[in-house]
């Protein structure tokens, strides 16, 4: 599999590629080759410079210096059009579609087939829909509105608009990162069968077991720099680990023992109807609880709840022993809790705003008097969470969407954990972060846990669920089904419970009035 053509001339190359943003040097002298019949990773840390060489891919960006080669012949992409009129086509982690319309309206947008008196032919753009989705192996209606697919049956909407006009080369950046296994299944699906039909796939991931999976070769950048161009066959994922961090990276699940003490949050028969009913559990200082499921199980709605961002219907939720008013965030913060919510753009930051006003907004009634903020002790905090996570950032007065995805990450949590917490809720809190960033969140976690800290995690992630949770807690359509201790809990004993198959370790629905010990 992935195997190209012997001998097979590049369909699209950069040579010595550089790239600048004022002052800051984004790549360096960077090459790459992408062949027919293959997919191809790119990997490196977030900052590597991934994103640069995309952007200059896709025509959003012109190199500084060196070239970029269309069948060995020199190409200048003035625009993202010069880009897709030459073949090339871009899938990013998030689609943008138009809601509103269809399928086939989506992607025969401002092309469509035009019949008698010039208007649009809907029956050949209708067919033509049908005969991408064949192509692609998926069944996707063509009238059906865009409007309510999941982000796994958006992409394939892209990837049919990226065959419409014809793309020789597929660049994927992130795109299962919002995924459930099965999803995530089908795309590999319709991306082996491009590859097989020749086109050439540029695979950009964090997730290395994917790139094993699916890719031939790997190009591994780091801090702009190009630093190897392998076989994946040849190499580890440690191997690829330490080519993309430039050092050993040590124990990625670096779990400190601790001894749970008292109960630091208590949900009791939680419901939200239509989203989840009768949910219960505690959560003790120095423990990380972990709540598992497949993705819409449940599992950030019941958060969300626990934090009052959504009222519940039913049910109680307890910190130290104090019972909380429902959909009140201010009293959950005011009790000690902190939530990290999933989406850190959207929910997480104001994009707008600089890193050390994103840090302070969480004490602002600290940092000043009379509604006016001390700019002094407003930057000292910053400052001060920004050493204690390693904030990797040029000024604090910066705006924090200049940072990496793993800094604003490091952003948030600093936020929350200026708050001294009792309790810190965490939703998958290394999702879109790389493989370095991962490993210091995870060691940030234990050692908080370790410290006293009750910390309750999200995520998505098997194995950070496995290597990071004391208790697991299984969510399945918006039930808590099943508590798997440390040492009892394997990936086949989760998913068991996550996807309804029976084992003696799944806990029946009828049970989950009880709360955990």
């Amino acid at each position: 599999m992935n195997q190209p053509d012997p001998g097979s001339d590049p369909v699209l190359a950069l040579r010595d590629v550089a790239k600048s943003f004022g002052a800051a040097r984004a790549l360096h002298d960077v090459s790459l080759s992408l062949l027919p019949h293959e997919v191809h990773a790119l990997a490196g840390e977030n900052g590597a410079g991934k994103s640069t060489l995309i952007k200059i891919l896709a025509g959003v960006h012109r190199p500084d210096a060196g070239t970029v080669l269309l069948d060995g012949v020199p190409v200048d992409f003035r625009g993202p059009a010069d880009a897709r009129d030459a073949g090339i086509a871009v899938i990013y982690q998030e689609p943008t579609l138009f809601p509103d319309l269809s399928v086939a309206e989506n992607i025969f947008m401002g092309r469509q087939p035009l019949g008698a008196l010039r208007r649009i032919d809907r029956r050949a753009v209708h067919e033509a829909t049908a005969a991408l989705m064949k192509r692609l192996g998926v069944a996707l209606a063509p009238d059906r509105p865009a409007r309510g697919l999941s982000i796994a049956d958006q992409q394939i909407v892209e990837i049919a608009k990226a065959l419409s006009f014809d793309a020789r080369v597929l660049i994927m950046d992130e795109p299962t990162a919002a995924l459930t296994t099965g999803e995530t299944a089908r795309l590999f699906a319709v991306v082996e069968a491009l590859r097989a039909e020749g086109t050439a796939i540029l695979f950009v991931s964090h997730r290395l077991e994917e790139i094993f999976q699916i890719c031939r070769r790997v190009t591994v950048l780091r801090d702009g720099r190009h630093i190897a161009t392998e076989p994946l066959d040849t190499l580890t994922e440690a191997d690829l680990v330490r080519r993309m961090v430039g050092r050993d990276l040590g124990e990625l699940y670096p779990k400190q023992p601790s001894a749970p003490g008292e109960t630091a949050l208590s949900v009791h028969r939680l419901t939200r109807e239509g989203v989840f009913r009768d949910v219960s559990f505690d959560v003790r200082r120095g423990e990380i609880v972990a709540l598992a499921g497949l993705v819409g199980a449940g599992r950030s709605e019941v958060v969300q709840a626990v934090f009052g961002v959504d009222r519940a219907d039913a049910g109680e939720v307890r910190v130290a022993g104090q019972k909380l008013p429902g959909g009140s965030p201010t009293a959950a913060m005011d009790a000690g809790l902190a939530l990290v919510p999933e989406d850190r753009r959207q929910r997480g930051l104001v994009m707008r705003m600089s890193i050390e006003r994103n840090i302070a907004l969480t004490g602002l009634g600290r940092l000043g008097r009379a509604g006016l903020v001390r700019r002094t002790l407003e930057q000292g905090r910053a400052a001060d969470w920004a050493v204690r996570l390693q904030l990797k950032y040029n000024k604090l007065s910066d705006s924090v969407g200049v940072l990496s995805g793993g800094n604003q990450q490091k952003v948030v949590l600093a936020k929350w954990l200026a708050t001294q917490p009792a309790v810190l809720i965490v939703d998958e809190p290394t999702r879109g972060i790389d493989v370095g960033t991962k490993a210091e969140v995870h060691r940030l976690l234990s050692s908080l846990a370790a410290d006293g800290l009750a910390v309750l995690m999200v995520s998505s992630d098997l194995p950070e669920v496995l290597g990071m949770a004391d208790r697991i807690l299984v969510m399945r359509e918006g039930r808590l089904v099943g508590e798997l201790a440390r040492d009892e809990a394997t990936e086949e004993t989760v998913m068991a419970a996550a996807t309804g198959l029976r084992t003696s370790l799944t806990a029946d629905p009828a049970d989950n009035e009880k709360s955990p010990a």
